[in-house]
C-alpha cells in the first residue's frame, strides 16, 4: 500500500494553498519549506491517470508549510502545501 500523506498543517490567515487537482500519488517535491518562489514554478509533481502533472504555484511566496511527502496518496482538493 502506498504510504499516508501527511497530517495537514494549519493554513495560517491570508496565506495561499495548493491544492491536489485529482487524485493521484506524488511523484516528486520540488521546494522545502522556507523556499522562495514565484508564480508558475513548478512545485512538484503529480502522478494521474498514468500521466506526470507539474503542480505550479498560484502566487509569488515563501513555503510555509509541505502537507505530503513522496510516495503518498492524495485526493481531489487536498491542501499540498502552504504558502506565505
Amino acid at each position: 500500500p502506498a504510504p499516508a500523506a501527511a497530517p495537514a498543517a494549519p493554513v495560517p490567515a491570508g496565506a495561499a494553498t495548493v491544492r491536489c487537482p485529482m487524485p493521484g500519488k506524488i511523484i516528486e517535491l520540488k521546494v522545502k519549506v522556507g523556499d522562495k518562489i514565484t508564480r508558475g514554478q513548478v512545485l512538484l509533481v503529480l502522478e494521474a491517470m498514468k500521466m506526470l502533472n507539474d503542480i505550479p504555484s498560484p502566487v509569488d511566496g515563501t513555503v510555509s508549510a509541505i502537507n505530503t511527502t513522496v510516495g503518498a496518496s492524495v485526493a481531489s482538493g487536498d491542501v499540498l502545501i502552504v504558502l506565505g
